[in-house]
């Protein structure tokens, strides 16, 4: 397929997981990627990698301006970086709340905020933004994490009602547990990290973790020109997670 043909897209955090499946994804339908991320050792070859701290306005600013310049514009821009916190509403303290969400809540609207002019002059323009099913359905130990990505939801709702008179689409995806480093991660320090990896698999009722080729694969579609009536949509890829009850 070659749908983005022409198209120029912004990937934050597509060093790994979820951001390198979307980045390969785009690039593979004809699209110019530039990844923004704070590590570059694995960009593939044809995507330009740019180190980027999202929490930092004024790197974010000059990232942004050098994608545009080198690539030639700015159509697309996922934002899905973002950082994990695990335990209940007493096991974090401030700091860490204001770190949580300046990346996952605050990063979005610094480089949404960044790219805004040249998505204006764009004809597809389109925000993609990685979201999660814990938005929406409460799960034990992710207050802090939980809190961050309800205020993507809501954020990416907002910025849809914002910007659809300057045609430009915004969505989101909201993924389940998804076979990423970040969760490899918390299984490795978990106490019993075999117990607990069957119960991540458990909670979705197709009993398996999601791929990040299948969140990239929906993250792809909101951002086609093929998905041009479709702005404000929330997007599940959750294995039945938030939908369904088998038991």
């Amino acid at each position: 397929m070659n749908d983005f043909n022409d198209l120029v897209a912004v990937v934050t955090g597509g060093a790994s997981g979820i951001g390198a499946a979307t980045a390969a994804m785009l690039q593979a339908r004809g699209a110019r990627v530039a990844v923004l991320d704070r590590t570059l050792d694995a960009i593939p070859e044809g995507i330009l990698g740019v180190r980027c701290d999202i929490t930092d306005d004024a790197g974010v600013k000059d990232a942004v301006a050098e994608v545009a310049k080198r690539l030639g514009g700015i159509d697309i821009v996922v934002n899905n970086a973002g950082i994990g916190a695990a335990g209940d509403i007493s096991a974090n303290a401030d700091e860490e709340w204001h770190r949580v969400l300046d990346v996952n809540v605050v990063g979005v609207a610094r480089v949404t905020r960044a790219a805004l002019p040249h998505l204006r002059a764009s004809n597809h323009a389109s925000v993609v933004n990685t979201c999660s099913v814990v938005a929406g359905i409460g799960v034990p130990n992710r207050t802090l994490y939980a809190a961050s990505k309800g205020a993507v939801a809501a954020l990416t709702l907002a910025m849809a009602a914002d910007h659809v008179a300057d045609g430009i689409r915004v969505n989101a995806v909201t993924p389940g547990t998804a076979d990423t480093p970040w969760v490899g991660r918390l299984l490795e320090s978990a106490e019993d990290p075999g117990r607990a990896a069957t119960a991540l698999r458990n909670r979705q009722p197709m009993g398996r973790l999601v791929s990040a080729a299948e969140v990239a694969n929906a993250i792809v579609y909101l951002a086609s020109p093929a998905a041009s009536s479709t702005t404000g949509t929330l997007l599940a890829v959750d294995g039945g997670m938030s939908g369904i009850r088998v038991n």
